[in-house]
């Protein structure tokens, strides 16, 4: 990041959830705007992505200037995003050693917890600095992030206003802020931000000029609104074994009909929207709208694919009409899979897996306080597939004066988005989960000890760990006999880990040779280390109810019940 050494003195008015008696009041305090100076070479490095260059700069300048806290930040920021998360928590950590209360390095080591996959230690850092100094933009943006990753989403969205507010400047702060924006803001926003370096590499760069063409698109050629046609509102459907080959279950498939005709595709908790074979798409008459490339747990190059809107998807008694297809490559798709749902089309529904009775049941969720039942149910593109109307608080007014700094309350009688987690009466046993994107994350603790986040996906077919993860607590050794693939190819080196006991939620399930794979690039898109998958030799067993939309799981097992081999 680009240093901030001066600061221009500004009285604003922090929405403080939680740092505030009582919640939600408002708090006046004197802030500063961010002015940031010219950017040094150490600087040009990094928002050149040039990361080793920038790594070794800062460090030269560190060398001549111990305790330096700005070059610390230069260097920390650097190593996570290079990837080398242990290398940054050592360096930070010593930097505290010298000046533990430093809130700009409490923030800093929050920000490394937070990506080293412990969001729950990250909370705490973050407070602490809050405590110290409740100004500090990025304090307020590691704050965002812990509360979207929790499901509160208006919070989220109060905190990185204000965060941008205070630092316009800061890349990170401002693509948060430009993503919120409604989409025919988000536009020129995205162009400007891609107009000069801002420290994304080129993956990254790839996948936000792609989804800039998508929003051009969208801007000049609106699709109809997906939206739910059936009279019913709830549905149980069966899902059926999706053979590999004679022997062997590729996982459980669902039956839908695209324009009226049936593509079987495997539900998969670990894959975002409905991705379908080219064959599936020609089948269906379905078309191109976008470009993009996907991604997954394969060690090869990611695979183009284009955004589509079929006019009729049926599932079960439910009709939804002009919703979101994705289509790939048809090679990908092995035995007599047609493509995937991903659970999380259905994060408007409270989505019910009972695996050993091979029934999925869709139903409307728990309303909010004030919410009409079964209020906008249809499909969902993923977690950024939201209202325009809700997209309109994150417009801030130019940065620099009074009234830019003081967001307004949110309305308890408004009726659209964002908002904060809701846990209903009847939900009140279920367990939290991390969401990014379109995965849920649990906290699994294992043998006993170290705690890791795992993302729930039926799609993998057995629960998996990395071996960094594997070696705190078992032995491990290369598997040569094991091959996992996925949409981008096959992994290149697995390898097998001895018994491990995964304790999470209510659920606790010894596995024995557990496949491990690297997780590096699972890692790097979730922004938090990711230690493996909890998959169908675990989730096969249990009836598993899902809610996205509040970030909600729960797990019932009956041992009576037999699982698929």
């Amino acid at each position: 990041m680009v240093h901030t050494r001066t600061r221009t003195s500004v009285w604003m008015v922090l929405a403080l959830l939680g740092f505030c008696l009582p919640p939600q009041s408002f708090c006046s305090v004197s802030c500063s705007v961010i002015h940031h100076p010219a950017p040094t070479e150490a600087d040009k490095a990094f928002l050149a992505a040039d990361y080793a260059k920038a790594e070794n700069l800062y460090r030269s300048a560190l060398a001549a200037n111990p305790g330096d806290v700005d070059l610390t930040l230069g260097l920390v920021h650097a190593l996570l995003r290079d990837q080398k998360v242990e290398e940054a928590a050592g360096t930070v950590n010593r930097a505290l050693t010298a000046s533990p209360a430093s809130a700009a390095l409490l923030t800093l080591r929050g920000e490394v917890e937070l990506r080293a996959g412990e969001p729950w230690t990250a909370s705490q850092t973050a407070q602490k600095s809050m405590d110290i100094d409740p100004c500090n933009p990025r304090t307020l943006l590691l704050f965002a992030h812990l509360f979207d990753i929790s499901s509160n989403y208006a919070s989220s969205r109060r905190y990185l206003t204000i965060a941008h507010r205070l630092d316009p400047d800061d890349p990170e702060i401002r693509q948060g802020w430009m993503l919120a924006l409604p989409v025919k803001e988000r536009i020129p926003a995205i162009e400007a931000y891609l107009a000069e370096p801002r420290g994304d590499d080129a993956e990254d760069l790839r996948h936000l000029t792609e989804y800039l063409q998508h929003l051009r698109k969208l801007a000049s050629d609106p699709p109809k609104p997906c939206k739910l046609v059936s009279g019913t509102r709830s549905t149980e459907l069966p899902i059926v074994y999706m053979m590999r080959d004679a022997t062997h279950v590729l996982g459980l498939g669902l039956d839908v009909k695209l324009n009226n005709r049936t593509a079987r595709l495997m539900v998969d908790t670990g894959v975002g929207g409905l991705l379908v074979s080219s064959a599936v798409a020609k089948r269906a008459g379905l078309s191109a709208f976008s470009d993009q490339h996907v991604g997954g747990i394969g060690d090869e190059k990611e695979r183009k694919s284009f955004t589509t809107y079929a006019d009729s998807i049926r599932i079960g008694a439910l009709e939804f009409q002009n919703c979101p297809v994705r289509v790939i490559d048809g090679q990908y798709m092995p035995g007599e899979m047609d493509g995937l749902i991903g659970t999380d089309v259905f994060s408007r529904f409270l989505v019910t897996l009972n695996y050993p009775a091979r029934k999925l049941g869709l139903a409307p969720l728990p309303p909010r306080p004030g919410e009409e039942e079964g209020a906008g149910l249809r499909l969902s593109a993923d977690k950024d597939d939201e209202d325009e109307d809700a997209k309109k608080s994150a417009v801030s007014a130019p940065p620099g004066t009074a009234d830019s700094a003081a967001p307004t309350p949110p309305s308890r009688s408004a009726s659209r988005g964002p908002y904060d987690r809701y846990i209903a009466p009847e939900m009140k046993d279920y367990t939290k989960a991390y969401r990014v994107g379109h995965d849920l994350l649990l906290p699994a603790r294992l043998n006993g000890d170290k705690i890791r986040l795992f993302i729930l996906d039926t799609g993998s077919f057995a629960t998996t760990i990395s071996p960094k993860a594997a070696r705190e607590v078992t032995k491990v050794y290369e598997d040569y006999s094991t091959h996992i693939a996925g949409i981008d190819g096959e992994v290149k080196r697995v390898y097998s880990a001895r018994e491990i006991t995964f304790r999470f939620a209510n659920l606790s399930q010894k596995v024995d040779n557990v496949v491990a794979f690297d997780t590096a690039r699972i890692s790097k898109e979730a922004g938090m280390e990711v230690s493996g998958l909890l998959g169908a030799n675990t989730l096969f067993q249990v009836t598993m109810h899902i809610d996205y939309r509040d970030g909600l799981v729960k797990f019932d097992y009956d041992p009576k019940h037999n699982s698929p081999r």
